[in-house]
This record gives structure tokens, C-alpha cells and sequence, in this order.
């Protein structure tokens, strides 16, 4: 009896144990599913967060990428747009070099601009009001563009000018040039000696370089006092005289300024004028028999 006794009471304290732990581990199965439950929603919530994220994004940039479908608008003529926008505006100065789209006119330039740039672009002409409101320029540099025609005062209120190059270009005359001009360059154009005013230099008496080669002039213009430089190589000039660089009238003449002069490359035999090299203090370079 008392065996029986001990063995339901052990009986029943097993199946009270059993009970207990399958409870136990019950509750603690259902907190980690609840805990999973959460986390999965969690990551449920933050993944469609960053879809609808990622949504705005990809319309933001479709709204600002250009429809290929569609035609394309048209670049438009530059002259439309800020010239600081086509160009290097940097203090004072004004950089508009090979322009993309091309550049075919001058462009409109900030007030008090001082030294302008515009080489290697589509520029066909230069008017009378491309300047008319730029006082202040002292250096305009035009080299290899296409321009044929200057209109007449297209640099007169050019006051302040010193230097100006349009070489590489294609001129057949010259226009009225400003008084104060110290280098001016002409080269690889296709001027002949009537495109020249006979006085065209005259009134420079700051002119220290004139590059006139690689032209069809026939002659050489009257050069003032002041030029050291002269280029005038490769062009059709046939003959010279004794004014040509001196004067006929003063054997005594002598021209101190001028230093270098080049006519190579035309056809005059220099040496066939020997005394219209009398005045110089060194002789021309080019032919002499």
C-alpha cells in the first residue's frame, strides 16, 4: 500500500512537471513568433518605404531627362545667348575662342571690357555698332576668322586701342584705323594695294609693328616714322623707290626707328635700288639678284 502510495504521488508530480514545461515552452515559441511577426512587418514597412522613395527619384529624373523620342529643340544662334555664357569673361577681359555652336558675329560685350579674344571662329563682317558702346578696349585680337568686309568706322570710338590683329582672315581692304594704334596685324588676308588707302598709316604715330605679309599687295604703303617692325613677305610687290623708306629730297635722312623689315618672297630684286635703302640701318631681308 504504502509502495502504491509513492508511485502515484511520483505519477503525479511527473505529469504536473510535463504540463509545466510544455506551457513553458508554449508561451516562449509564441513570444519569438510574435517577435518575428514584428520584425518581418517592420521590414515589410521599411522596404515600401523605400520603394515609394525610390519611385520619386526615378520621376524626378525622368522629368528632367529630354524626351529622345521627340524632336530635339533647336540650338539657335549664339548671338542669342549672354556672351559670358559662350565665352571666358574673366576682369576686363573677353575669351571667345572657337565657339561651339559657331560664333558668326561679333558679340555684345560687358561694359568697361578691355582686351577682347575672338580668334578661330565663323565671324563674316564687322559693323559700325559692334563697338559703339566699348570705349575702352585696348586690345582686339580677330585672328583666323572669315571676315571680308569692315564697315567704314567700325573702330572709330576705338579711342583707346593699341593693339589689333585680323589676320587669317579675308580682307581686300582696310578700313579707317584708330589713331593710338601701337601693333596692328594684318597677315594671311587678301588685301591689294587699292584696298589701301595711301594714308591708311599716316596719322599712327604710336605704330611700332605692322605685319602686312602673306597679302597681294603691289607696292608697299606709306610707312610713318615710328614703325621698327615691317613684315611685308609674300606679297606681289615689284619695285621700290628711294621714298619708299627715305626721302629724295634729304640726302641726309636717316631713320632711326626701323630696325627690321622683311620682303622676301615678292618679286622685286632689291638690289636693282640700292639707294632706297640709304637711310636704313640695316638692309631689308629678301632678293638681291
Amino acid at each position: 500500500m504504502g509502495t502504491r502510495l509513492r508511485m502515484l504521488i511520483s505519477a503525479v508530480i511527473l505529469v504536473s512537471w510535463v504540463l509545466s514545461a510544455s506551457d513553458a515552452h508554449y508561451h516562449t515559441h509564441r513570444h519569438h513568433r510574435l517577435e518575428d511577426v514584428a520584425l518581418t512587418e517592420e521590414i515589410d514597412v521599411r522596404a515600401q518605404k523605400n520603394k515609394r522613395a525610390t519611385d520619386d527619384r526615378n520621376s524626378l529624373l525622368l522629368a528632367d531627362t529630354p524626351d529622345d523620342s521627340g524632336p530635339m529643340a533647336p540650338v539657335g544662334d549664339p548671338s542669342d545667348l549672354p556672351t559670358c555664357l559662350l565665352c571666358v569673361c574673366l576682369t576686363g577681359s573677353v575669351y571667345c575662342e572657337e565657339v561651339d555652336p559657331d560664333m558668326t558675329s561679333v558679340p555684345a560685350l560687358p561694359k568697361e571690357t578691355n582686351y577682347l579674344y575672338a580668334r578661330y571662329n565663323k565671324i563674316k563682317k564687322i559693323t559700325a555698332k559692334d563697338f559703339g558702346d566699348i570705349v575702352t578696349l585696348k586690345r582686339i585680337d580677330f585672328t583666323g576668322n572669315i571676315i571680308s568686309e569692315i564697315e567704314d568706322g567700325a573702330f572709330a570710338k576705338l579711342t583707346m586701342l593699341e593693339e589689333l590683329s585680323l589676320a587669317e582672315n579675308q580682307l581686300v581692304k582696310l578700313p579707317m584705323l584708330p589713331a593710338k594704334l601701337v601693333s596692328f596685324n594684318a597677315n594671311h588676308n587678301k588685301l591689294k594695294t587699292k584696298g589701301v588707302k595711301s594714308n591708311a598709316f599716316k596719322k599712327l604715330n604710336k605704330l611700332t609693328h605692322l605685319y602686312l605679309a602673306h597679302n597681294e599687295l603691289e607696292a608697299v604703303p606709306l610707312i610713318p616714322e615710328t614703325v621698327r617692325t615691317l613684315h611685308l613677305q609674300n606679297n606681289n610687290i615689284s619695285s621700290v623707290t628711294v621714298d619708299t623708306f627715305c626721302k629724295s629730297n634729304n640726302t641726309y635722312y636717316i631713320r632711326p626707328n626701323m630696325n627690321e623689315i622683311r620682303m622676301d618672297g615678292n618679286p622685286v630684286i632689291l638690289g636693282q635700288y640700292p639707294n632706297s635703302f640709304i637711310c636704313l640701318q640695316s638692309l631689308p631681308i629678301g632678293r638681291y639678284q
